[in-house]
Parts: C-alpha cells; sequence; structure tokens
C-alpha cells in the first residue's frame, strides 16, 4: 500500500486540488456548488489571510496530491475568529485507504495551533463515509437543516458537526 503524509498546499497544487474538487462538483452532492470554481478561487485558499485558514493536502509518495482539507471563515463577524469551518476532499482512488484520518487530524492539529478554538463541518446527507469520518476525528453532530440544498433533482439535507479543539496540542 502507498504511503500518504500531508503538507501545506502550493500553487503547483492547485491543477490536482480543482481537479478532485471539480470531480465532487460534477459527480456528487458532498459540494452544493454546481460549477467548479477557477484557479484563482483555490488561490485564495492558499493565500488566506487569517491565521485560521489553512489548505492541506495528503500526498503519495511521488508528492502527488491525492486529497485535500482546508479551514475558512465561519461567519464574517469578528467574535467568530476562533471559529472555523472545516472541509475535506479525497480522490476518488483513496477512499478508504485512511488518507482522511490522516488529513482531517493534521487540519485539525494546526487549527489548535493557531489558537482556533472551534472547526465546524458541514455533511450533506446521506454520505456515510463522511459522517464517520468526522466522528473518528471527534466531531459530534450538533444539528441538522433539512432540505436546504437542492442539486441533482433532489432535496438535501445538511447536518451540522463540531469539534472543539481545546483538548489538542
Amino acid at each position: 500500500m502507498p504511503a500518504y503524509s500531508t503538507r501545506a498546499a502550493t500553487e503547483q497544487d492547485l491543477p490536482a486540488i480543482s481537479a478532485i474538487y471539480s470531480h465532487a462538483v460534477e459527480t456528487s452532492h458532498a459540494t452544493f456548488d454546481l460549477e467548479p470554481p477557477d484557479l484563482d478561487y483555490w488561490r485564495a485558499r492558499v493565500d488566506g489571510q487569517h491565521p485560521g485558514d489553512h489548505l492541506l493536502v495528503a500526498v503519495d509518495e511521488r508528492d502527488g496530491p491525492v486529497g485535500y482539507a482546508y479551514s475558512w471563515s465561519y461567519r464574517p463577524r469578528p467574535a467568530y475568529d476562533t471559529t472555523r469551518e472545516t472541509s475535506i476532499y479525497l480522490d476518488d482512488a483513496v477512499r478508504g485507504r485512511g488518507v482522511g484520518k490522516l488529513l482531517y487530524p493534521a487540519l485539525l492539529e494546526t487549527l489548535a495551533v493557531g489558537g482556533v478554538h472551534t472547526a465546524v463541518a458541514l455533511v450533506a446527507l446521506p454520505n456515510p463515509a463522511s459522517e464517520s469520518l468526522h466522528r473518528s476525528c471527534g466531531f459530534e453532530q450538533v444539528g441538522m437543516l433539512r432540505e436546504v440544498g437542492r442539486k441533482f433533482d433532489r432535496w438535501i439535507d445538511v447536518a451540522w458537526f463540531q469539534r472543539l479543539l481545546v483538548n489538542l496540542p
């Protein structure tokens, strides 16, 4: 089995990150985007200006990105500065190989070290693999929004997950 590691994303990783996300946009309801964003969207993620903005990649032994996780603003008000929304996407070829359980904790530790108090995540339902990953990384489901998104001609529910980071390094 290939060895995987994590690191901060760079400009060179953006085409691979974009391809992973574009596939999710076109084939799944994991994202509510209907059109893949351009590379400038991903550049903004790499260049995040807030100390809690991070974009990490999981890479294979050739240093090729096979997944990514990022954190970004939860809400644009100062009282929310130590809360970040998180997200993770993996290339289909590495699902079920432990890459998510390597990548997501790396992001959460980076957030905790940087002073972030709370991580939140939205999971479009049904998505048992994502729900399981979030729970295994210490998230708990704290809410549910019914029929808040519409994609592929159907209504989609979303579960809210939360992880307090105060017990991480």
